[in-house]
């Protein structure tokens, strides 16, 4: 089994979409990381051999920021537009959409599920 930034990389599956499993890497930058290592993408996990998983982990600690120091700067940055109580922060807080989308309708997903109300008796 794999184990690249603390994350065990799925069995197998195609090298560039298990590296994907690391949060802050998507495709693109996993096509990226194989382009720089020399790495055929069409090679799964299991195939991979221990030279090839070092530079991997090597090209992942010196170009991308992922897992854990990626979590605390999002998390730094959240914190820091919530303290100075600029729109984007004060959004944040009170858990609703950051963008500009409408809230009247939509939203579910930021807001929460509807919440049904009692008619009233005539």
């Amino acid at each position: 089994m794999v184990r690249i930034a603390g994350v065990d990389l799925p069995r197998r599956k195609r090298i560039e979409y298990a590296l994907t499993s690391i949060y802050g890497v998507g495709l693109g930058t996993s096509q990226t990381i194989l382009k720089k290592v020399g790495i055929n993408p069409s090679l799964t996990s299991d195939e991979l051999e221990d030279q090839q998983v070092i530079a991997i982990r090597e090209v992942l600690e010196s170009d991308f920021k992922v897992e854990g120091d990626l979590r605390r700067t999002i998390g730094l940055n959240l914190k820091r537009l919530s303290e100075i109580n600029c729109f984007k922060g004060r959004r944040h807080r009170v858990g609703l959409p950051v963008r500009g989308q409408r809230t009247r309708t939509n939203a579910r997903t930021r807001r929460g599920s509807k919440k049904t109300v009692a008619g009233k008796k005539k």
